[in-house]
């Protein structure tokens, strides 16, 4: 259906633009008979020959039309930009040869009671000969610019498409091995909550097989995603955790990049727990008039221990994730106070 789609919207601008073309040498080719009108209206007598004279120079008008084309399809791309220079001077004279030939076949054709001048058509036919090149290398120009500028921002967003592909990748194998830790320490200890937890980490595991390739998500899918996470990470520290949360979300029908917020809780279960005496994480989220207000706040304690190799990836993903996605709809604050580490995010929905 995509390709269809894109398929129809090509075949449309093609139509628009042929249709453009068709217009803009229509009304090259009516002016000369709406300023004769124009000039008739105020003559008591019609001046002999000048019907004759118009006939003449629409079919001119058709010389350079083809000239048109074929400057701007043939004789720019294989010679101008091959730097063929002199061949390209040469055809040219050849082409206003034949335009000078041309004239003397339509003037003779339409024009019976006067003498073809080989000097006057040379001087009257060189300006439109020059003008139509002229404009012609322009069109090119331009065209030539515009498909640049289309190819480098198709490649800029397949890039795009790339890079974010490769941080949600990056990020997911680390979240999925601490949840099966979890489910590790629960089947040691035998616990009831084995199947509310295999449960959870089954909608979890959906969300991310099924909902992540997609651009957006709805915002409701990404919080009960953070809910499924939240709740397993309590089932496996307990009451040594002290756990506070709020979640204020008055508009959960707003979409938004999938995996955003993960990170945020993930890095707080990372850090803020483990050799911490009293752990705490505090984390509350409020979505209202289009606007998320996202805080996450943990103890955390300075180590000069060497970090493992996913450490801090996560933060970084989503800091380079923001930058693409909500280049100038995003304000990140991470800071760190006293026994604290807070992040803080602000984002514009779409």
């Amino acid at each position: 259906m995509q390709q269809k789609s894109f398929n129809s919207g090509e075949d449309k601008k093609k139509w628009a633009t042929a249709a453009l073309h068709v217009l803009i040498w229509l009304i090259v080719f009516l002016i000369p008979y709406i300023f004769s009108a124009d000039i008739e209206r105020g003559r008591h007598r019609e001046e002999p020959g000048r019907q004759s004279f118009l006939y003449l120079n629409t079919a001119l008008n058709c010389f350079w039309v083809v000239l048109f084309y074929v400057n701007v399809s043939i004789l720019l791309p294989r010679l101008v930009y091959k730097r063929k220079t002199g061949l390209y001077v040469l055809t040219l004279l050849g082409f206003f040869c034949m335009m000078i030939l041309a004239d003397d076949l339509f003037f003779h054709l339409f024009i019976s009671n006067r003498p073809f001048s080989l000097l006057n058509s040379a001087k009257h036919n060189f300006i439109p000969f020059v003008f139509t090149l002229a404009v012609s290398a322009a069109y090119k120009a331009i065209a030539d610019k515009t498909a640049a500028d289309i190819f480098i921002r198709e490649k800029q967003s397949e890039n795009l498409k790339t890079e974010l592909s490769f941080l949600r990748s990056q990020i997911s194998p680390h979240f999925l091995f601490n949840v099966m830790n979890n489910i590790v320490a629960l089947v040691r200890l035998k616990s009831d909550e084995l199947e509310p937890t295999v449960v959870k980490l089954s909608s979890l595991m959906q969300y991310m097989l099924y909902e992540t390739d997609e651009e957006r998500v709805l915002l409701k899918s990404e919080v009960e995603y953070l809910h499924n996470y939240i709740d397993l990470q309590k089932q496996r520290f307990g009451p040594e955790l002290n756990m506070n949360t709020g979640f204020d979300i008055r508009e959960d029908w707003h979409t938004i990049e999938p995996m955003l917020l993960i990170p945020f809780v993930e890095n707080a279960f990372k850090h803020g727990t483990g050799l911490i005496e009293h752990p705490q994480i505090d984390i509350n989220l409020k979505v209202a008039d289009n606007h998320l207000h996202f805080e996450v706040k943990n103890k955390y304690k300075e180590s000069k221990s060497i970090k493992d190799k996913t450490s801090g990836i996560g933060l970084a993903n989503v800091k380079r994730r923001l930058e693409l996605l909500y280049p100038s709809t995003h304000v990140l604050t991470i800071d760190r106070q006293d026994d604290w580490f807070m992040i803080y995010l602000h984002l514009t929905l779409k």
